[in-house]
């Protein structure tokens, strides 16, 4: 179980450039902390029942229980993380996880809670994923028998003081498909409603750009409207797809060799269709777009920072962030928008004076991505949308 400060993450990350694990940084005013397994010894930790961990993967055994589900038989193994106690009652918790799925084969994720009595919640069923196409990805909003809730990618609870996830390994009853899980984690947080953020002090990025690659969604306008509703709406696979540019990790033309001759960018198009939520009928869930850039970097995953001085750590170490943010018309100065309800964009850099260089998938045209917002104003669109919501992928 990885749970380290940010500047211990980061100190032997500056020289190589990238993020392999989560920060767990933690505010008294603002109660923020991700937890992770995804090394051998990390997964052990767990409980298991038709699993084992083997070169620090999760795999099904010969052992798997079975599962009917819409009327298929399923080999079926589950993963149970140890409790988590974070030392504050949370009222969030955003799981994220990588994992392979070939074949006729799937994930479901839950989580479940533990009252400050001692009493547990039911399990709720987060997401059913898959890598490949064996079911429609799905989250399922609602379930709020027990006080706690499921908003798409974000569980709700009224402050329990710990939470534990299940991960259940799906494959098709008589087939071989070799499914995986590298890595489950999530950011649990405890982050009142805010309608203003103060704005955090430049830090150590200041004159810091990344080079990271410039992608506008409204080029991909009417593109596949079953995948979300088309390029204007694509603005986190949009965001995902420059940074996995950055990364030199696209994926190869056999992916989306499906996308129509003559569109630009079809990675974009193929993001926008793996990521899709089927349960959300959007291509905005956090958890699934990093899923999905999972499969092609060394690591990915949803956390929660509390401020820009955190992302600036981040740009140091050479890591661009994908930030969930929502604006009302005249806060965001120079968007390429007047306003929107939630919006991703990535975090690219900072100028000499703190304020922010971002790629904006909004913009017109690829040329006009990059843009560079007003410091208090991006801080404050982010805050108090998502509370510092962000995409690590390194």
């Amino acid at each position: 179980m990885v749970r380290r400060s940010l500047a211990a993450l980061l100190a032997p990350l500056l020289a190589a450039g990238t993020l392999v694990a989560p920060p767990a940084g933690a505010a008294p005013q603002d109660p923020i902390q991700h937890v992770s397994w995804g090394s051998g010894d990390e997964l052990a930790a767990g409980s298991v029942r038709g699993v084992a961990v083997k070169r620090g993967k999760l795999l099904l055994t010969a052992e798997a229980g079975r599962r009917t589900f819409e009327g298929r038989r399923y080999d079926k193994g589950t993963w149970t993380s140890p409790w988590v106690s974070p030392g504050f009652g949370l009222t969030e918790l955003i799981p994220s996880w990588q994992a392979s799925t070939p074949g006729d084969s799937w994930i479901e994720v839950r989580v479940r809670g533990r009252e400050r009595d001692g009493s547990m919640t039911s399990w709720d069923t987060m997401a059913r994923w898959t890598s490949g196409g064996a079911i429609d990805r799905t989250t399922l909003s609602g379930q709020d028998d027990d006080g706690t809730s499921v908003a798409v990618d974000t569980w709700r609870t009224p402050g329990v003081t710990g939470w534990q996830l299940k991960v259940l390994l799906m494959r098709r009853e008589g087939t071989s498909a070799r499914l995986r899980v590298d890595r489950i984690g999530a950011v649990a947080s405890a982050v009142p409603a805010r309608s203003d953020v103060a704005t955090s002090a430049t830090g150590p990025a200041a004159g810091k750009v990344l080079d990271v690659p410039a992608y506008s969604q409204m080029i991909h306008s009417g593109h596949s409207p079953q995948w979300g509703g088309g390029g204007q709406a694509w603005c986190s696979p949009t965001s995902t797809s420059m940074v996995l540019a950055y990364r030199g990790a696209l994926p190869g033309a056999a992916a989306y060799g499906w996308v129509p001759g003559g569109h630009p960018d079809p990675w974009v198009d193929h993001a926008a269709r793996m990521v899709y939520d089927h349960g959300y009928d959007g291509a905005g869930n956090w958890a699934f777009n990093t899923a999905y850039a999972g499969g092609l970097v060394k690591s990915a995953y949803v956390t929660r920072l509390h401020d820009l001085r955190e992302a600036e750590d981040y740009i140091v170490a050479g890591t661009p962030l994908v930030a969930s943010i929502a604006f009302g018309r005249g806060d965001l100065t120079g968007a390429p928008i007047s306003s929107s309800g939630g919006h991703l964009l990535v975090i690219v850099g900072f100028e000499a004076d703190g304020d922010v260089v971002v790629n904006d998938p909004a913009a017109p045209s690829n040329a006009s991505v990059r843009r560079v917002y007003d410091r208090g104003e991006l801080e404050d669109a982010w805050q108090t949308a998502s509370s510092g919501t962000v995409y690590v992928i390194g």
